[in-house]
């Protein structure tokens, strides 16, 4: 039997998380010779990325009402005949009404603790964590029709040395510093506030070294943060890059990887980055890092919202050497057999051959 036939669907007209995963995932599954196209929203951010020479449809997507987005959505579905639509948000999914047996499998792929309403009429759903999954159950979904398979760590593509201490240079990192890096958009959720808290409670040095923080990313939360950072006298010890389309210079130059989210955050790719990398890690037990990460063994885990158990949690894995190179070596390992780029493809793979097959 040939691969199933897929078509991804996302309306958003911001770049978020999902839409981040959905490129990700499609050019993935696109190197395998999979078939695959896209459908997006016209002039989204989305759009406006390099989308790797994937097929795309640029579809309207203006309200999930919108009956000229609606058609548009159905006469794509006919005209391409996928064996597979899968859809991320609520926007493309409340769009995409396929009765059972006259068409293509619809596939409704959540990331989030989201109000069911717009999802409960696709055919099945994917949730990135087990307990996304057990609360989608409990919320009324079918079981036998709920699938769990995580995201994928991508491999690490080592970026010159010259490229990254040149970054290093404009960024104004002493050459002796230890550099802390946090990734994700600057929004409540991340935690980003108890991170900048934490440095209140770090001295400008450990094992003789000085400290800087590194904060990739950006959102609505970035000018309170970056006054934070000021009032609390700590301006001085933080970089902050903006969006990275690319943060590859900025894992590669971290000592240590340092995610601070709070209890709402579903999964936390940037565990997997971490891993993936071979980066030590401190990270928060949010409700996705309960779920993947083991305390002393792959990570170190502090309670949320924490900023003084956060600051306790950087400190001792930048004193202990030993510690950190544990952590590196059991994350890799965890990436490897968990969570790479062809274990996860194979789940998704045997997926749509399974639902495609009836």
């Amino acid at each position: 039997m040939s691969e199933p036939s897929s078509l991804q669907m996302v309306a958003s007209k911001a770049l978020g998380g999902a839409e981040r995963w959905l490129l990700r995932f499609s050019t993935a599954l696109a190197a395998r010779g999979a078939p695959i196209a896209l459908a997006i929203r016209a002039d989204s951010e989305l759009d406006r990325l390099g989308l790797g020479g994937l097929p795309v449809h640029r579809l309207p997507f203006r309200t999930t009402w919108d009956p000229l987005s609606r058609h548009a959505v159905t006469r794509l579905i006919r005209r391409q005949r996928p064996d597979i639509v899968q859809t991320y948000m609520g926007r493309a999914t409340r769009l995409t009404h396929i009765v059972p047996g006259t068409g293509p499998i619809h596939i409704a792929r959540l990331g989030g603790y989201y109000a069911l309403g717009p999802y409960r009429h696709a055919h099945a759903w994917i949730g990135n964590t087990k307990g996304l999954c057990d609360w989608m159950i409990a919320q009324g979904l079918p079981g036998e029709r709920v699938y769990q398979i995580y995201n994928f760590a991508d491999p690490p593509h080592p970026v010159p040395a010259e490229q990254v201490s040149a970054l290093r240079e404009r960024h104004e990192l002493p050459d002796d510093a230890w550099v802390l890096v946090t990734l994700g958009r600057l929004v409540p959720v991340k935690g980003h506030i108890h991170l900048i808290d934490a440095l209140t409670h770090l001295p400008e040095r450990v094992a003789d070294r000085p400290l800087r923080l590194v904060i990739v990313g950006d959102g609505p939360l970035a000018a309170g943060l970056q006054e934070q950072a000021r009032q609390s006298g700590q301006a001085q010890r933080i970089v902050w890059t903006g969006w990275q389309q690319d943060p590859a210079p900025y894992l590669q130059m971290a000592d240590l990887v340092v995610f601070p989210s709070l209890d709402a955050e579903t999964l936390g790719n940037v565990i997997l980055e971490a891993w993936a990398w071979g980066r030590p890690l401190v990270t928060t037990r949010f409700r996705g890092a309960r779920e993947l990460a083991h305390h002393g063994e792959d990570a170190w885990c502090v309670p949320c919202a924490d900023p003084a158990a956060l600051a306790t949690g950087i400190h001792e894995t930048l004193a202990d050497p030993a510690l950190r190179a544990a952590l590196v070596t059991r994350g890799r390992e965890r990436v490897a057999r968990e969570f790479s780029r062809d274990a996860i493809l194979d789940q998704y793979q045997a997926l749509y051959r399974l639902l495609a097959s009836g």
